[in-house]
């Protein structure tokens, strides 16, 4: 039986998509559900569209950069030490202009299962609308 797991610098499954790079540190599988980390690269020019969760807590730890958050009545420019934590049903926005990197820890939630699901969709499932609403809904990600 397993009693504890190392991930190295550059390890963990790996997600390069077009606007980050992403390093599952700690998987939901192994948590049932519970808790996921994520190490994300933001690639300059990064944007994540508005969205809230019902169930899952959001927690961005900045380490490089500056991260943009926008919520509905405020605006915060995250710098490196920053912690920012979003709990559910909360609309946000994420922007990173010049590219930037940070831990994001996902409380009830399975975003490292979100990712994986993307990363096995063809170019025509992320051109069709309805698709792509039906499984952000199915981890917990609503968009307008």
């Amino acid at each position: 039986m397993k009693t504890f797991e190392v991930i190295k610098n550059g390890e963990g499954e790996n997600y390069n998509y077009s606007q980050d790079h992403c390093f599952i540190k700690l998987s939901s599988r192994h948590t049932n559900g519970e808790l996921s980390f994520v190490e994300d690269t933001l690639k300059p020019g990064f944007y994540l569209a508005r969205h809230h969760h019902k169930i899952m807590t959001e927690i961005f730890y900045i380490l490089k950069g500056e991260v943009e958050l926008i919520f509905d009545d405020q605006t915060v420019i995250a710098k490196p030490g920053d912690t920012v934590t979003v709990p559910p049903n909360v609309w946000h926005a994420a922007s990173c202009k010049d590219g930037g990197k940070m831990l994001s820890i996902f409380l009830k939630g399975q975003f490292d299962l979100y990712l994986e699901h993307l990363s096995k969709m063809s170019e025509s499932d992320f051109e069709d609308a309805e698709l792509m609403k039906s499984v952000s809904a199915e981890f917990d990600i609503y968009e307008e």
